[in-house]
């Protein structure tokens, strides 16, 4: 693996939209990292100091709002995209008092997950 590896972390509880979008952005060379809960997040985005992170708002145990603001307290974490998906009708405002930099409506189909991520790796 070489350092040019594109590095993701994606928070959902969701089973299926975990191996949906790791098997679609593995074949886009993306390596995936994936976890069901929000727990110790300053520990698991540190270890791993992805490019992007896709935030779920229902992720245990604290949601996606708190773990968003908490990556965005850190100095070190908070240049990290944070993409906020949620099926909830809220969600840009969701994604805005969470601090995301931008967000992803569910369901969603697979050239707009493609295209955010592109837009949030540009910036």
């Amino acid at each position: 693996m070489d350092a040019s590896t594109k590095k993701i972390i994606i928070f959902d509880d969701d089973e299926d939209i975990l191996s949906i979008c790791s098997y679609i952005l593995e074949e886009q060379g993306w390596e995936v990292h994936t976890f069901t809960d929000c727990n110790n997040i300053v520990e698991k985005v540190s270890s791993l100091n992805p490019s992007v992170i896709l935030m779920d708002n229902w992720i245990p145990d604290a949601g996606g709002i708190i773990a968003t603001q908490t990556l965005k307290k850190s100095e070190d974490l908070k240049h990290i995209p944070v993409i906020y998906f949620s099926a909830n009708s809220d969600i840009q405002l969701l994604a805005e008092h969470a601090g995301a930099e931008t967000y992803l409506a569910k369901p969603f189909d697979l050239e707009d997950l493609e295209q955010i991520i592109n837009t949030v790796l540009v910036k």
